[in-house]
């Protein structure tokens, strides 16, 4: 799971009457190394990949930690907010820190309540109710040799139920490989694995015993798997042309124009009766919200708007009943757009979601959701997960349009176009050679804009954010019609600009941008609609997308732009599938 977070790793083996513990700074593959010096033999362990919240990426202050008599071993993931009071307070009765992370905190309180109550499970529960923050945290102890204890509150854990193996993980992809029966829990659930066993219990009502169902998990293990791509992130733009069909299938009614929704099927009079449209995501989900926000004012004449989903508790926009937030996130676990909804609760609102991983936080505390159904995303940089969101809230726009008086030929037609994706997806990959060789001229730049307007505002961002994430770039999105409001002083010939410009209702504005950028000298590489070669005039590199209609130009926009993200990281030598300081499900605000 070092896609989840990579700047150190460690385990721990229970073996006999001691813990063997391995950490290592860097990537899993040094941990690996480290390891085949060592006897780790045993049947119970823990191990953990970190992204640095506190302290800088080190051995000291990599998982897992331990106490001060090596009896309690624990990693995390998550915040401890309070964690410098409780380490102020242990410190004071004698504690040994070693570490400057939060997490050591852990084990010290664990041993303190020890010191005092000798069953391992109820130690680490009363410890547990002492953190505020989040966290998913596992614990082992070696006066416990054959217990494991885990608890949730704020930080994803799932439980997979093996035929002779149980395992707590914070992502499912690695569960796969040994069940894909598992139980999602909930925060306050605490599980405690002994033998071939688990009990779990709410550590906050004094540890009574609660029942949690068990699901089944559709994805393959192979899902999960390079599967010959020399990279996931490769493979999974690969991919785009069936997950498009499968996020579409059972789910378009082309003889009546509209979209069914089984998951929304029980509040569609609410979903009628509503005035307001919030959308929120971070990172990635934002940009395809983008796409959605113009969709259901066009399609659905009901006013929508993009924000945030950490800004929105701290904004005091009118929600209330008649208005609804829509959630998108690919691992269905971003922090802060889980906060966004518990607010939205708050207020009133009707909260949706838009996830790929079933039983994930957000599919749960959500009133109803979509599923993407695209399989496992491995890659930080979000590609088939991204196309996918841009869709679904398409699809959801039309359901909604239709709901409120769009006519059924309207509907027909975007219906259509929309089943034509994967086929078009398709001939753009065909044009990866000629992506591979723009990275190849581009790869020495160090700066870039990306450009576009209206519906294509999403694919200038997600472009932007694209070539960020796996090539190091420094890469300005911009709305096209703010380049001649500040960052046209920027422009020289060795600022390359991405501009897309579909034929569409903006078209002959995003060619006036063009020929500014080109007056000043600037290189442009264009993305317009096949059969238009006026642009291979002016633009220095002219890359096509198929004929469609406006509002679904985005989802065929982002691929190409997926790929110069991909082959220019390739040519630039960076770690594509992980690239440096980030984590694919971002758990802490």
């Amino acid at each position: 799971m070092e896609y989840r977070g990579y700047d150190s790793a460690g385990v721990a083996i229970v073996s006999e009457d001691t813990i063997n513990c391995v950490r290592a700074k860097g990537k899993v593959a040094l941990l690996k190394e480290k390891c085949l010096t060592e006897t780790l033999t045993g049947a119970v362990g823990i191990g953990h990949t970190r992204w640095a919240t506190h302290g800088e990426p080190s051995e000291k202050n990599a998982h897992p930690h331990k106490d001060c008599t090596g009896d309690i071993f624990v990693a995390h993931n998550g915040i401890i907010e309070n964690f410098q009071k409780l380490k102020d307070q242990l410190v004071k009765k004698g504690h040994r820190f070693v570490s400057e992370t939060d997490t050591e905190v852990v084990a010290h309180l664990i041993e303190e309540y020890a010191k005092k109550e000798k069953d391992f499970a109820k130690t680490v529960r009363l410890a547990l109710k002492d953190f505020h923050g989040a966290f998913g945290i596992v614990v082992l102890s070696k006066k416990n040799p054959g217990t494991l204890v885990a608890a949730r509150f704020g930080s994803p854990l799932i439980l997979g139920i093996g035929k002779e193996e149980n395992v707590v993980a914070s992502d499912a992809t690695a569960i796969l490989p040994i069940t894909n029966s598992v139980i999602y829990l909930n925060d306050g659930d605490m599980v405690t694995l002994s033998g071939g066993s688990y009990e779990i219990s709410n550590f906050k009502n004094g540890g009574e015993k609660l029942h949690r169902t068990t699901t089944t998990i559709e994805w393959t293990n192979g899902a999960a798997e390079l599967g010959g791509f020399p990279h996931f992130m490769l493979k999974e733009i690969m991919e785009q042309p069936q997950a498009l069909r499968d996020t579409m299938r059972g789910r378009l009614v082309p003889s009546e124009g509209t979209v069914k929704f089984g998951g929304l099927e029980a509040f569609e009079n609410r979903i009628r009766s509503l005035d307001h449209i919030t959308l929120v995501g971070m990172g990635t989900a934002r940009f395809t919200c983008l796409v959605g926000e113009y969709a259901l004012e066009e399609l659905a004449g009901i006013p929508a708007k993009v924000e945030l989903g950490s800004e929105f508790a701290y904004r005091s926009s009118a929600v209330n009943e008649k208005s609804a937030l829509i959630a998108v996130s690919q691992s269905g676990e971003t922090a802060d757009t889980l906060n966004a909804i518990r607010e939205a609760k708050r207020r009133g609102a009707l909260t949706l979601g838009i996830v790929n991983v079933i039983g994930s936080s957000i599919a749960r505390e959500v009133d109803a959701g979509i599923y993407n159904h695209v399989g496992p995303e491995v890659a930080v940089a979000s590609t088939k997960a991204s196309t996918s969101q841009a869709l679904l809230q398409i699809m959801f726009a039309l359901y909604l349009g239709r709901m409120r008086g769009r006519s059924k030929s309207d509907g027909q037609v975007l219906i259509k176009e929309m089943q034509k994706l994967p086929a078009h997806v398709e001939r753009i990959l065909k044009s990866a050679d000629k992506i591979k060789a723009l990275a190849k001229k581009y790869k020495k730049c160090e700066n870039f804009f990306s450009l576009g307007r209206k519906y294509n505002v999403a694919s200038a961002f997600e472009g932007a954010l694209k070539l960020k994430e796996c090539s190091y770039i420094h890469v300005e999105g911009i709305n096209a019609t703010e380049l001649k409001h500040g960052p046209i002083s920027l422009i020289d010939k060795n600022l390359p600009t991405i501009v897309v410009a579909p034929k569409d209702s903006v078209y002959e504005k995003n060619k006036s941008s063009i020929q500014e950028i080109k007056a000043r000298k600037g290189p442009v590489i264009a993305i317009t609609t096949e059969g238009n070669k006026e642009l291979e005039k002016v633009a220095d590199a002219v890359l096509y997308i198929p004929k469609t209609l406006e509002m679904l130009t985005p989802i065929l926009a982002f691929i190409p732009m997926q790929l110069l993200a991909y082959y220019l990281a390739v040519e630039r030598g960076t770690d594509v599938d992980k690239p440096r300081n980030l984590a694919k499900s971002v758990t802490v605000e």
